[in-house]
């Protein structure tokens, strides 16, 4: 729009170039479009690429349900996958993701981010391993090293065969 206001007060397409730093094809193609439609020709064709399938209102359902948990969802455990906030998205919208669709849509329009479970058993007895690390780990690395046979290779120096 700056090439048309520019265009308008009488301004040539060198000028255009120097002032709008864009190339003279650049600037010869807008003079032309200026000629024959005026600012409507220029005017920007509104937004690159495909139109998003899921409208606002939709994704704050999504994000609704995502919210309430993974079993709320009839998954048998409280984690989210990418396949499973896929089926999510499908069961709400109708709406079918690919999984890097689906981390495209947590990520950059719900503003969620990566997270990875404790890896820690419930079962765990933190006592229990800290005296094996103690007790048992210092005496299973010594025996290891101490009784272990030494080397018969012929190729190690020192032997007979090394010799000659």
């Amino acid at each position: 729009m700056a090439a048309a206001d520019l265009f308008a007060r009488g301004k040539r397409q060198v000028d255009v170039v120097s002032k709008l730093g864009v190339s003279a094809q650049t600037a010869s193609r807008w003079h032309r479009i200026f000629l024959a439609e005026g600012r409507k020709g220029l005017a920007g064709a509104g937004r690159a690429g495909r139109l998003r399938k899921l409208s606002e209102e939709q994704l704050a359902q999504v994000e609704q349900a995502l919210v309430k948990g993974p079993r709320v969802n009839g998954f048998p455990t409280e984690m989210w996958t990418l396949a499973r906030v896929a089926d999510v998205i499908e069961a709400v919208t109708g709406i079918r993701y690919s999984q890097t669709q689906t981390w495209t849509i947590l990520r950059e329009r719900l503003g969620w981010s990566k997270q990875r479970p404790a890896r820690r058993a419930i079962e765990r007895n933190d006592e229990a391993i800290a005296t094996w690390v103690k007790q048992d780990w210092p005496r299973i690395k010594k025996a290891r090293g101490a009784g272990a046979p030494g080397s018969s290779s012929k190729t190690r120096a020192g032997s007979p065969s090394s010799r000659r």
